[in-house]
Order: C-alpha cells, then structure tokens, then sequence
C-alpha cells in the first residue's frame, strides 16, 4: 500500500455518518484521520464527536460508554463528560476534574448527514457545509424530493483514495464518454475557484442521436473545501447528490454519496418507491463507475494535460493547496508536503 502524496489531512468538513444512524442514547465508533473517534446524541437531541478515550485512565467510550441526559459517562469509572469535552461528574469526588478536556470536534447536521471540521492547526470553521436546496436558490426543498437515506445511498470503506480526486473530476468533460458511455461532452460555464467554497458548472451538448429537446440540460456543483461537495442537475432526471471522502488513515478514506430524486408530480408518498429507487440506482451506478478509477488511481503531479484540461485541472489544484496543513493562499510552493499533530478545533490552548 503506497502512501500518496498529498496530505491525508486537509482542513475541512467530512462527512462522519447519516444522521440517522446516531440515535438518542447511542454511542457510536468510528475512525477518521487515523483517530478512534466516538459520536453521540444527547437527550435533547444534540451531537458531539469526541476523541474516543476517557482523559481519566483511557478507556475506549465507545465500549461500554453510555449518554446520561447531556453527558457521556464513561464505562471505566462514571466519569460524565458534557458536549464540549469537559469533565462534569466524578461520582465518587465531590468536585469534576476541571483540568482535563476530551478533544471535540466542530458537528453540522445538514443534509442528511453528521459532519466534522477538522483542521490540523486548531483553527474554527471559516466556511459553512452548504444546504442541498437553499444554496441553488431555485426555490426547491427537501419536500420536492424523495427521502434519500437509506435507500439512495452508496457506503464504501477503506479505499485507496484522496478527497482530492472527486473535485477533480467535477472539471474533468474527456472521462464522461470513456467512463459513463455518455452521448455528450460537457461545456463548462463556471469556474469560480475565489474562495474555500468554488463553484463548477456545465451545460450538456448532445450529439446528434439523442433528441433536440434534451439539449438545454447541465449540472452545478457547490464545493466546500475538499470533503463536502453538493450538485444540482437539470434538464435531465431532477436529481440532486453529495460525494463525501473522508480520510481513514494516512492512506485509505472512506466514501459516502446520497442521491436525492425529484418526485413525481402528485407522488407525496413519505418513502423512496419504485421510480424513485430506479433512478438512484442509475446516478449511483454511475458514481461506481468513477470510484472503480479513483481508488486505483496513482496521483499524477504534474500531469500530462492536453490543452484543454489545462485550465481546469490547473485552477482546481491552484485551489486545492489551501486546505493542506500549511498549504497557504494560492500561489505557494505545491511541492512543499506538511505534517502535524492533530488539535481541537475549539481548544485555545
């Protein structure tokens, strides 16, 4: 297993779970940016994703760790712990351990999912995981779509593969026929590349054997940083997806994708039926098909463009730096490779 040689770190939201799978009371385990981390619910509904380990004596919260009202007591000893990491409760003292803290991590629920800002060098957010409906402006909710989770969904583990290469393929029109068989090539007209969150738009040009009225057809994507990615299509099967990688380790990451599709005109059922199963089966499909080559692929630095991939591949990768640890504003050096220790996104010490 070869490490590749971008930065399994970049700053960013990763998409951690769906939000239906941490439920009120339950603790749930998981490993991302090679930390055992743990994610829970309290009682009024809330979510908080820690380090996995008790600062008492190290016990795994995960194993036996259980959520009392606002607060996760470990298995070991009762020690509760609240939301934002901190000792509240030593069952058997009269006073917490007001010196020790769990590393917490910045929580967004939107989109279905629960998502985490991790950042190597402490910094709090400074750009937001967008919503799937109000960041398009066109009016449209989560009523006008069939619920996506579980059944629209893809969950892929341990693959050998960056965050990177799913931004990349958003400004990469040659794969389209190669790898999704596709009548068309793709006219780009956005690349909006200005700040953490970019912009990527295309038009669809169809050729010759596919029908006139298909032609006025294309597709948005709203990037934020290198882990959360949303798009709109149109003109075509109204549907709307979000890719997520989240790194595992310092080679593998974990992928994630939810489709949701556009109901059918009168269909309010509350579930994803037949048609709307059909066509999620069709846009994960397709995803597959991309997954089968990025986590195979070997990072190409530099790579071999033709003239017309240049533009876009060298902007999306202008854009990329920022967000690895020590990267910089655009136009710092791209061979300089970084590491660092893991902090708290809300830890000022």
């Amino acid at each position: 297993m070869a490490k590749p040689p971008l930065s399994m770190e970049p700053t960013g939201w990763f998409q951690v779970a769906w939000r239906n799978e941490i439920t009120t009371g339950a603790v749930h385990k998981m490993k991302y940016f090679g930390r055992e981390m743990v994610a829970w619910r309290s009682a009024s509904g809330r979510v908080a994703v820690f380090d996995a380990y008790c600062e008492h004596l190290g016990a795994h919260l995960g194993y036996g760790g259980r959520v009392e009202g606002e607060n996760l007591v470990c298995p070991f000893h009762g020690w509760e712990w609240n939301r934002e990491g901190r000792n509240v409760c030593i069952p058997y003292e009269s006073h917490p351990n007001k010196g020790r803290r769990i590393r917490t991590y910045p929580v967004v629920e939107r989109n279905e999912a629960v998502w985490i800002w991790f950042d190597t060098e402490g910094r709090p957010p400074y750009f937001e995981v967008p919503d799937m409906f109000t960041a398009f402006g066109d009016g449209h909710t989560a009523a006008d779509y069939y619920p996506p989770v579980p059944a629209a969904t893809l969950f892929r583990t341990g693959l050998e593969m960056h965050p990177q290469y799913v931004m990349e393929n958003g400004v990469d029109f040659a794969h389209f026929k190669f790898v999704h068989k596709t009548p068309f090539v793709p006219e780009f007209t956005r690349h909006d590349f200005s700040g953490p969150v970019s912009y990527v738009d295309f038009t669809i040009a169809f050729d010759e054997s596919v029908a006139a009225d298909q032609v006025n057809s294309g597709v948005e994507s709203i990037n934020a940083g290198l882990g959360c990615s949303i798009t709109k299509s149109w003109g075509m099967v109204d549907n709307r997806t979000m890719p997520a990688v989240t790194p595992v380790d310092e080679y593998t990451s974990d992928v994630r994708f939810t489709v949701w599709i556009g109901r059918k005109p009168g269909d309010d059922s509350p579930e994803i039926g037949r048609y709307g199963k059909t066509m999620a089966d069709f846009v994960i499909e397709q995803f597959e098909a991309d997954i089968e080559i990025w986590s195979h692929q070997r990072y190409s630095d530099p790579p071999a463009l033709s003239r017309k991939e240049y533009q876009g591949f060298t902007a999306l990768r202008e854009w990329a730096r920022q967000f690895y640890p020590g990267g910089g504003p655009a136009g710092a050096d791209p061979h300089r490779q970084y590491s660092g220790a893991v902090r708290s996104a809300d830890d000022s010490s």
